[in-house]
């Protein structure tokens, strides 16, 4: 399953809140830093692993916002058809539906020893691979 994934931070006037961010910290429960985009209140991150992602999505959803409805997450993972977008909603990131895609989602693994996987954001068009369905399946969370 996904082994790199992209994520881009798009909130406006967040730059105080994202700075911590983009300096490595051994201290976070995920690994990684991101990078400003300098053309738009943006930020990129890029995991080469599944493991060094568990933690993102928390971390992101506790930081003090100036506008949290204005928040997006995009996160791209090498088997995804496009970005998913997520948004702050009630204080979680949530998925928001993006027309023709479908998240699919893997059995869960029989053991903890392996991460959680995010599931395939593919068009609806496509075949799901044997196993996959639309419920999530592993109750841990993939970010």
């Amino acid at each position: 399953m996904s082994r790199i994934a992209e994520v881009i931070v798009l909130a406006p006037f967040a730059g105080e809140v994202m700075e911590p961010l983009t300096r490595p910290d051994d201290s976070r429960e995920w690994g990684g830093r991101f990078e400003r985009l300098h053309q738009v209140d943006g930020w990129v991150a890029e995991f080469n692993r599944a493991g060094g992602r568990s933690g993102l999505f928390r971390c992101l959803e506790s930081l003090a916002w100036p506008n949290p409805a204005s928040v997006q997450v995009l996160v791209h993972d090498e088997e995804d058809d496009c970005f998913g977008l997520w948004m702050i909603q009630d204080g979680v990131l949530t998925e928001v539906a993006l027309p023709g895609h479908r998240r699919l989602h893997p059995p869960a693994p029989a053991t903890a020893e392996h991460p959680p996987e995010p599931g395939l954001l593919w068009r609806t068009d496509t075949t799901a691979p044997p196993g996959f369905s639309t419920e999530r399946q592993d109750p841990r969370p993939a970010w």
